[in-house]
């Protein structure tokens, strides 16, 4: 039970780090709500950042209004800085040219339009001749020339229309707009000054302007940090679709000979696949369209909550050697409801709070605990099943059914000494660190675990796959431990209430079959004596006459 503790202690630690959501690349902002916008996102170099305003032109023409918008893109080698720096801190970085610290080195981008009114504002063009220069974050102790890069730097594409910037590296990017509105030049002083009272309460409740931000590079809007687990759950959909076709395979050709439990196996293939394909389906929307479906996004994660829900009672009932040692569940079927029904509960609530943005302070303190807890009494309850199932076949010298859960204990102790591995590497690579530089492989902190559980599907469908032996393995009532239990509990009574009977018996047959041996004795002897004196044929009774006399000739 080393390795469980072990394991469970780490689990209960390591919960609070959930995987992280695709990075989308198309965002609408109402801006006349909200002025000041900051946008994250990793991006190939040479991926062009677009913006494009939407209105009513004409209820906008009435304000008289001319338009500045500001922008600052920053890039940053530390994947940290970018990402998990509060908003209200960032927007104090714009046209900041430091360093947030001195050996965090990055560059940075900046500039801004001005629109004399709506309908420049509305109407699509071309913002820059040239893309503005790129200037390295300098270190606050430094002096160095902040306008080194700008003559060196030459770009090979000129903007198209609605660009505004164009990033320089693979790299994790900020991106943080400013959008602001004047009354035109041109207005008289009076009218300005009457109109100003009006500008910020009237323009807020009729004028509404949204702002589309689009980040693409070649027509594609996939970014670094989201490519490598796309394919990666592309190649997971192609696995469990084998997976099925496999385990189906097995159902068709050994139909007469199938256990419960393999029905179980094949319902968790199904949703895996399901989930799978919906996880993949949701990369693909956003490389090919730059958003996703947050609806198709809610039933993915709750898909998700499903399907880990019932991989963890499939491995709690193979523990428990449900179809295999036990004829039943019994008892056991509602706490395994009242698991599997927990888990559902808070995986299905931090999924969708994940995906719709309010999973943080108190609310996901509160959900990662309650999963935390609910997965170390499920990781105990496994390991103490399986030694108690291990113990009861040995002790029962079932060579077969041993040797499948001897297996089967193998498989889940690798897969315990590959967490705390894992977690290791990843606490010491993404955690402990000041600066997240291996931004790269962030990814696999999310494939691992899909991937681990996976291996441990695959160890199941192997030992417990379909086949002409497979009721080797089925559960036989000859063995039953409850009815072991029953007769071993009922035997002592039966022989105190019934020794005399017994005895008394037992002395009666002792009696009984000595005078039937006897009897025996006697008619193995008549028929000796009657086989060697009486003939039984003519031709015994002839035969010695005949051999007389021709001895006497």
């Amino acid at each position: 039970m080393t390795y469980a503790r072990v394991f469970l202690s780490v689990l209960f630690l390591w919960r609070s780090c959930c995987a992280l959501g695709a990075e989308v690349s198309l965002w609408n902002v109402d801006v006349s709500t909200q002025k000041e916008i900051v946008l994250r996102k990793t991006l190939y170099a040479n991926t062009t950042i677009f913006i494009k305003f939407q209105g009513h032109v004409a209820a906008c023409e009435e304000k008289k209004m001319a338009f500045n918008v500001s922008w600052y893109l920053r890039s940053s080698i530390c994947y940290n800085e970018v990402f998990n720096t509060p908003d209200n801190t960032a927007l104090t970085m714009f046209g900041m040219d430091q360093r947030a610290r001195d050996d965090w080195p990055g560059f940075y981008s900046q500039g801004y339009i001005y629109f004399e009114n709506c309908s420049s504002l509305f109407t699509p063009k071309v913002y820059y001749k040239e893309f503005q220069p790129i200037l390295p974050l300098v270190s606050s102790t430094s002096q160095e020339d902040k306008a080194t890069n700008q003559t060196g730097n030459v770009w090979d594409s000129k903007p198209d229309v609605g660009a505004v910037a164009q990033s320089w590296s693979n790299s994790p990017y900020m991106f943080i707009l400013k959008f602001q509105q004047e009354p035109q030049p041109d207005a008289s002083r009076g009218r300005r000054e009457a109109e100003d009272k009006n500008l910020s309460s009237d323009l807020d409740n009729h004028l509404s302007i949204t702002m589309t931000v689009e980040m693409k590079r070649h027509n594609d809007y996939s970014s670094p940090a989201d490519w490598p687990l796309m394919t990666f759950f592309m190649v997971m959909c192609i696995v469990y679709v084998l997976f099925g076709a496999l385990w189906l395979l097995w159902l068709i050709c050994y139909w007469r000979d199938l256990l419960r439990i393999q029905f179980w196996i094949g319902a968790v293939i199904i949703l895996g696949m399901l989930e799978k394909a919906v996880f993949y389906s949701e990369y693909q929307s956003i490389r090919y369209q730059g958003d996703y479906d947050h609806n198709a996004v809610i039933f993915a994660e709750l898909l998700s909550a499903l399907k880990r829900s019932l991989a963890r009672i499939l491995v709690i009932i193979v523990s428990l050697g449900y179809g295999i040692v036990r004829p039943r569940l019994g008892t056991t079927v509602p706490r395994l409801v009242a698991v599997g029904l927990l888990y559902l509960i808070f995986s299905s609530v931090e999924g969708v709070l994940r995906v719709t943005g309010g999973f943080y302070g108190t609310v996901a303190l509160v959900a990662n605990l309650s999963l935390s807890l609910i997965d170390s009494c499920v990781m105990w309850w496994i390991f103490i099943s399986l030694s108690q199932t291990t113990r009861l076949l040995k002790l029962r010298r079932n060579v077969v059914k041993l040797s499948l859960y001897q297996h089967f204990t193998n498989t889940l102790i690798f897969s315990v000494l590959a967490s705390i591995i894992f977690i290791v590497w990843t606490t010491k690579q993404f955690k402990i660190v000041e600066c997240q530089r291996a931004w790269r492989e962030l990814w696999v902190d999310d494939a691992f675990w899909r991937l681990l559980f996976s291996t441990i599907l695959l160890v199941i469908m192997v030992l417990l796959r379909p086949s002409v032996n497979s009721q080797r393995f089925s559960h036989s009532p000859l063995i039953d431990e409850e009815d072991d239990e029953d007769d071993e509990a009922k035997e002592p009574m039966l022989n105190e209430a019934f020794e005399g009977m017994k005895m008394r018996g037992a002395k009666s047959d002792t009696h009984a079959s000595q005078k039937l041996l006897g009897k025996e004795s006697s008619q193995d002897d008549d028929l000796k004596w009657v086989e060697d004196n009486i003939p039984t044929t003519v031709v015994d009774v002839a035969l010695p006459v005949v051999l007389d006399d021709e001895e006497v000739k």
